[in-house]
This record gives C-alpha cells, sequence and structure tokens, in this order.
C-alpha cells in the first residue's frame, strides 16, 4: 500500500475514532462482568486499594488482597492485576534522602515490573485479563515538592502505554489494560492537600471512577475526568500562561523545604 493510501486511511482512523468518541459521551458504554475472576490488588490496607477492592467484591469477584502486612500465595492464575502500590515523600529535591528516592522508584514502577512479570505469562497463555497501573495526574504534569513521585508516576503512564502497545502486537487483544489517574487523593500520604481548581478527592470516589474504567475497558482513566482538558491544554500554551495558570491553582500541601516542614 502505497503512502498516499496509508495516510488517507489514517485519516479516516481519526475521524472515526473522534466520532466514536462523541457517542460514547451520550449513549451508556457497555460494562463486562467481573464476577469470579481473580483479581489481585497491591496496597490493598488502606486508601485507593481498600476502596477498589469494596468495589470488586460489590460484583462477586474472587480478592487478593496484597499489602506489606499480608501476603497470599497460591490463588491461582489471576486474571485482573490493580498495580495500586505506591509511595510518597514531599520534599524539596535536596532535603530528600536517598533511600526515600529509591523506594519511590521501587514501588511506584519497578513493582509494577516484577508483579506483572510474573501474573502476565498465564494471562497470554489465555489471551485474557487486565493490568491496571494506578499512576497520577503527576505523571502528566509536575508539581514542585515532589520530584521523586512526579518521576516515578511518569514512568508508570509510561509502562501503561508501553504494554498496552506490546500486547496489540503480540495479538494479545484479549488482555486489556487501564491506567488511573487522578488529582489530589484524601489518602494521608500527602498532608493537608488544597488547591483552588481541582478537588481534593475521597478514595471511594476514585475506586468507583477507576472500577467504572475497568469494566469498560477504559484506557486512561482520569478523575475528575475534565482534567484531561487542563492537560491538553497544557501541551499548547506557552510558558508565560502556563507559569499564570499554575499560580492560579495555588496548589498546597504539607512538604519537607531544607529540612524544615513547611507548607506549600
Amino acid at each position: 500500500m502505497n503512502i498516499i493510501l496509508d495516510l488517507l486511511l489514517l485519516l479516516l482512523t481519526i475521524i472515526y475514532s473522534y466520532l466514536e468518541a462523541l457517542v460514547k459521551i451520550f449513549i451508556p458504554q457497555r460494562r463486562k462482568s467481573v464476577a469470579g475472576e481473580t483479581i489481585l490488588i497491591t496496597g490493598a490496607g488502606h486508601g485507593i486499594g481498600r476502596s477498589t477492592a469494596y468495589e470488586f467484591a460489590k460484583r462477586k469477584s474472587r480478592l487478593v488482597l496484597w499489602d506489606i502486612h499480608k501476603v497470599k500465595k497460591e490463588v491461582g492464575d489471576v486474571t485482573i492485576l490493580v498495580n495500586n502500590a505506591g509511595v510518597v515523600y514531599p520534599a524539596d529535591l535536596l532535603s530528600t534522602k536517598d533511600e526515600e528516592i529509591t523506594k519511590t522508584f521501587e514501588v511506584n514502577i519497578l513493582g509494577h515490573f516484577w508483579i506483572t512479570k510474573a501474573l502476565l505469562p498465564s494471562m497470554m497463555k489465555r489471551n485474557h485479563g487486565h493490568i491496571v497501573t494506578v499512576a497520577s495526574v503527576c505523571g502528566h504534569g509536575v508539581i514542585p515538592y515532589l520530584i521523586p513521585y512526579c518521576s516515578s508516576k511518569f514512568a508508570a503512564v509510561g509502562f501503561h502505554r508501553a504494554l498496552t502497545l506490546e500486547l496489540e502486537a503480540l495479538g494479545k487483544t484479549g488482555i486489556q489494560t487501564s491506567c488511573l489517574c487522578p488529582v489530589f487523593v484524601n489518602t494521608g500520604f500527602t498532608k493537608n492537600p488544597s488547591t483552588r481548581l481541582w478537588p481534593v478527592l475521597e478514595t471511594g470516589a476514585v475506586a468507583r471512577s477507576l472500577i467504572d474504567g475497568i469494566l469498560t475497558n477504559k484506557k486512561m482513566i482520569f478523575v475528575p475526568s475534565y482534567i484531561n482538558l487542563h492537560l491538553i491544554l497544557g501541551r499548547f500554551l506557552p510558558e508565560r500562561a502556563l507559569a499564570a495558570i499554575n499560580r492560579l491553582q495555588n496548589i498546597q500541601f504539607e512538604a519537607v523545604i531544607g529540612h524544615k516542614t513547611k507548607r506549600k
């Protein structure tokens, strides 16, 4: 096929994709059943992981709740993996301890690699499964005093996108992928967060959005959904305008700055 036909096909695909997205706004999407599916959730002791576990339990799923204080072995083939475990150390870069940087990457991204590699072969054998990457809006845009966290979440978003494309290239279309990207969530990891433009989310609301995204096989799940528009604008606005938006947002939380705890 020559380049002209390839470009024409690309244009038709883009038009179709936009029309499909428009239709989905007004027509409820079909939701798959997760009853009887074996679901492993990392970091399920509290926060988003715990709320997500409750939502799956309502849908009669078989749960394996994996936390630093509880690990269950020999559960058979896991069909849905929720890579949720995460840590954050709010501080300026020079006040952040080396071991905190290392742990941030070990938990927030390297853990995704190891557990996915362990569970993916059985999913590929059956061409059935769903891999969920819990990232953050900080995986698309940055916030001061969260350099290791933002960097690890950028890596998590990249992991999701690359894995999605690789599974497609391998013909494993029965394995779905989703990436959760919420704004500040009231989990206790970041103390006293506030902002003018974003809500501070409760874990239950985030878990419900995540479940809805999983049941409809949504690739990128933003919470709240309108945050995606802000990120799109960020790709086109000049730096001066972006700086003005950042000042308007007035994002605040407690962080260690110069070895002292301060309210940003």
